[in-house]
């Protein structure tokens, strides 16, 4: 199946092409025919699975016939990372369309937003906080909206939106399109489905079960031996880049600080950060300036970075939904990642918990040589990264920028 049997409107599939975009992924197959048809959707995928496109491409093709300068399409997402996501990728494929899309989220201030919102725009990608802040003061008009969508829904749920979405609810217009999208789906978000979706249709790819590109190993280690164990991991295995969560803020500043003395290129994302350095962050990890983000669950859906090679879970999140959104970062767009995770005794039940749900038990590994029996944690002298790791970068091709073939990142290997 290929993008033209959409039927697109040319300027939308102009767009497609533009973007690189030729065999739809499985919720495109299934969910653009629905939504291009009028149907409320419930979508269930993962996050990597081009979801984002599911929805956007449909809305930008409704929305070239009727008016413009009118909210028509809303956009609700968890955190600001997404919604900028979100909104990039209404800009990309709608280059040609001359459709326009803004945000909408706290950590900034209100006023350059209001100043977009007078000049009109026909999608508005929001955060429920902020956007209930404009709705406070008149600044945004969502009487003529004819879409909403509800994005990564259950983690909305879990940062505790759902009052606020039900708020917003109560200002749009009860005629409309409503898509929802999920990579898990509790009990909860289920009823959240049945107040706002009428006669909806269920897409489900790939049930709500990790990628099957990612591969996954667990490094068992006493807790005031994990930064230490981290160093070693990183200075045995050949990385593109890597994603390290940790389950606090404090935790990933003082992480990102003590790999930065050891000769990485490494940035911090947690929410304690202004809008303006998460955004350097998170632009700095795409385009290579840091090899490695170390991040909080805040950053577990909104970071869209397709050559991520490594997850590495400092701590070990507190769901197995949380886990399967971390990992969610590598193996994206076809391509192989690994996750590793840093476990202690503590983390027993929740190990159990995500073996069950991978179906499979998770490899166990040690590193070779490394002191697990250590009182405090050890002194490398050699832990700075030597200059070809610090600064290698893989291509597509599978080679890194010294023209020599990536090795299999999924083992590690001695130094």
């Amino acid at each position: 199946m290929e993008f033209q049997r959409f039927d697109l409107h040319p300027l939308v599939a102009a767009g497609v092409k533009a973007a690189g975009y030729d065999t739809p992924t499985p919720i495109q197959a299934q969910a653009i025919p629905l939504i291009l048809g009028g149907k409320d959707v419930m979508g269930l995928a993962q996050t990597g699975t081009g979801k984002t496109a599911a929805f956007v491409l449909p809305i930008l093709h409704r929305l070239m016939n009727g008016r413009r300068r009118q909210v028509r399409a809303l956009v609700i997402a968890p955190t600001r990372e997404l919604a900028e996501q979100i909104h990039e990728s209404i800009n990309t494929l709608g280059k040609q369309t001359r459709l326009k899309s803004v945000t909408v989220y706290g950590g900034v201030g209100m006023g350059p937003q209001v100043e977009k919102l007078k000049h009109g725009a026909e999608i508005i990608v929001a955060c429920p906080g902020r956007l209930l802040d404009h709705i406070g003061q008149r600044t945004i008009d969502l009487s003529r909206l004819e879409v909403l969508v509800l994005d990564e829904a259950d983690h909305m749920f879990d940062m505790g939106f759902l009052p606020d979405i039900r708020r917003i609810l109560k200002h749009i217009p009860g005629q409309r399109q409503t898509l929802l999208f999920s990579a898990t789906m509790p009990q909860e978000i289920r009823g959240l489905a049945g107040e706002t979706l009428k006669g909806p249709v269920t897409v489900q790819v790939d049930e709500t079960a990790p990628a099957a590109t990612v591969s996954h190993a667990l490094y068992p280690v006493s807790q005031h031996l994990k930064t230490a164990l981290l160093v070693e991991l990183l200075q045995r295995t050949r990385i593109a880049s890597v994603l390290v969560f940790t389950r606090t803020k404090q935790r990933s500043k003082r992480l990102a600080e003590h790999l930065g003395k050891k000769g990485y290129r490494v940035a911090s994302l947690q929410g304690n950060l202004s809008q303006s350095r998460r955004q350097a962050a998170m632009n700095g990890f795409r385009n290579g300036t840091f090899q490695i983000l170390v991040a909080t669950d805040i950053a577990a859906r909104g970071i869209d970075v397709t050559r991520v090679s490594h997850v590495v879970n400092y701590d070990v999140p507190g769901t197995t939904d949380a886990y399967i959104h971390r990992i969610g970062r590598t193996g994206r767009a076809c391509r192989s990642g690994d996750a590793y995770t840093l476990v202690t005794n503590e983390d027993t039940d929740m190990v159990r918990a995500i073996e069950r749900v991978l179906g499979n038990p998770i490899e166990r590994r040690k590193v070779p040589d490394f002191d697990y029996n250590a009182s405090v944690a050890p002194i490398h002298a050699g832990c700075v990264p030597s200059r070809r790791n610090a600064s290698a970068v893989r291509r597509p091709d599978g080679t890194n920028n010294t023209g020599r073939l990536w090795s299999n990142p999924s083992r590690t290997r001695p130094v």
